[in-house]
């Protein structure tokens, strides 16, 4: 087949991306050799796919976005396009049946990646080309696609290999980092939580399409908004105090919960957060390759559901902040101007936060003081997800704007999703632009997503 000439887009933005590209596939091999091949069939959260399933998935992506839906392909492999195409959204309550999928063997699988990486490499430079007629094909559009997903991928697939029992991993010392928390991220204390004075202001939320390289339809267009005075806390809240809660009988009490959610939590059993087990030795806390003493990462940021946090807070007064008032937090300052991130317009270091494979652990509340706010607050990129109150709803002037994903926001516009904010340990720094959004199920507590309490003046 006689390739298109690459225009002088392709000279510049295909290799970028395509480089970017084979990074993110090290980065996934890598995260995939973590598990024997026994843990890539189990399914360690009922409510999501096992394993071998993303290790399909991500090739079949980028072959139905970029093969088969821009350039009009046929299909690799009609099965797999098909088997690997989507996933499962956890549903707002109950749990879905065990999974019957007859998956294939693990070599077709991987043949079918390596197929699926070479075609695109080859293909990727027929999208200039393509460029003035389809969107998608301008400036690499449908690269950055399959880039972002694959990257968003990798902290989806480090809270399901957490989920597992140990034994389907190799704890191994990888190019990743270290795969046990260093002495000083253990037996750490936290720094007082104190509620900050954040005065009104306006925010930037979202961008305008020209603005930035590349931008997911909910980041579209950009909006204005008033933001009454508020006072946030200092840093996220910790383990070691949402203990606190649980011993109180918080899971049990019905002033913290809607009758709704205290029946969802009533259904799963739960009593505690789900990284947490009651041992006759007290409690410990899941991480990526072992469960350690709870006292030991007390300091560490806790991991919730959206209802568990809002149910602590209601216990201590709080309430959950805005998407508008983590943003003016984060990038507002005292001056009235905004920021590119929370401590400047500079790039990000493993200094200013915890994002970026730095770790394979949250590190304790407080050790990157050099990423605060110009208001003095602490951590509000990195180190997790911040759950808001905020719905994730479109904005005005939103458009599915990926016609061959066009249900990667839309199909979430249902009420059950909320607004997260920041990024945690596994957020590649690419996605650490202002403009991007991410959001959860509100029951769902897996993910990386811990929470701070706001309140009034």
């Amino acid at each position: 087949m006689t390739l298109a000439t690459p225009a002088p887009d392709a000279e510049r933005v295909v290799p970028h991306l395509l480089e970017r590209l084979e990074s993110a596939w090290e980065r996934s091999d890598a995260l995939f050799a973590l598990l024997d091949e026994d843990g890539l069939l189990e399914r360690g959260i009922p409510l999501r796919h096992p394993p071998i399933f993303y290790l399909g998935h991500l090739p079949a992506f980028a072959v139905n976005q970029v093969l088969r839906g821009v350039l009009g392909r046929p299909a690799l492999d009609a099965r797999l396009d098909e088997l690997f195409e989507r996933g499962i959204d956890p549903p707002a309550d109950g749990e879905p049946a065990p999974d019957a999928v007859d998956w294939p063997p693990l070599a077709r699988v991987l043949a079918y990646r390596d197929a699926a990486r070479a075609a695109l490499r080859e293909a990727a430079y027929e999208l200039p080309a393509r460029a003035a007629h389809d969107e998608l094909a301008r400036d690499g559009r449908i690269l950055h696609v399959v880039l972002e997903h694959e990257l968003m991928h990798h902290e989806t697939l480090m809270y399901l290999v957490q989920q597992l029992d140990h034994a389907f991993k190799r704890p191994l010392e990888t190019s990743l980092g270290a795969v046990t928390p260093a002495p000083a991220d253990l037996d750490a204390r936290a720094p007082a939580r104190n509620a900050v004075s954040i005065p009104a202001g306006e925010v930037t939320l979202g961008a305008e399409r020209d603005a930035i390289a590349f931008g997911w339809d909910n980041e579209f267009p950009s909006e204005r908004v008033e933001v009454p005075a508020f006072t946030l806390d200092s840093r996220p809240v910790t383990i070691g105090e949402f203990l606190l809660f649980v011993l109180d009988d918080g899971y049990s009490d019905p002033r913290w919960w809607t009758p709704h959610d205290r029946a969802v939590l009533d259904k799963r059993r739960r009593i505690a957060p789900v990284d947490w087990t009651r041992t006759p030795d007290g409690w410990t806390v899941r991480t990526l390759f072992r469960d350690l003493p709870l006292e030991r990462v007390a300091a560490w940021p806790v991991h919730v559901s959206q209802v568990e946090a809002r149910a602590y807070l209601a216990w201590e007064g709080r309430r959950l902040p805005t998407e508008a008032e983590l943003h003016r937090a984060a990038f507002g300052t005292p001056q009235g101007h905004e920021r590119r991130f929370p401590w400047g317009d500079d790039g990000a270091s493993c200094a200013q936060l915890v994002c970026d494979f730095h770790t394979l652990h949250p590190r304790p509340v407080g050790s990157t003081p050099a990423g605060d706010s110009a208001f003095g607050v602490a951590e509000l990129v990195g180190n997790g997800w911040e759950w808001t109150s905020t719905p994730f709803l479109p904005r005005a002037g939103f458009r599915a704007d990926v016609r061959t994903y066009p249900g990667y926001s839309a199909d979430f516009f249902d009420g059950q999703h909320a607004v997260v904010f920041g990024a945690a340990w596994p957020t590649d720094r690419g996605l650490l632009r202002r403009s991007f959004r991410n959001w959860y199920q509100v029951h769902y507590p897996y993910a990386f997503t811990t929470f701070r309490g706001a309140g009034p003046v």
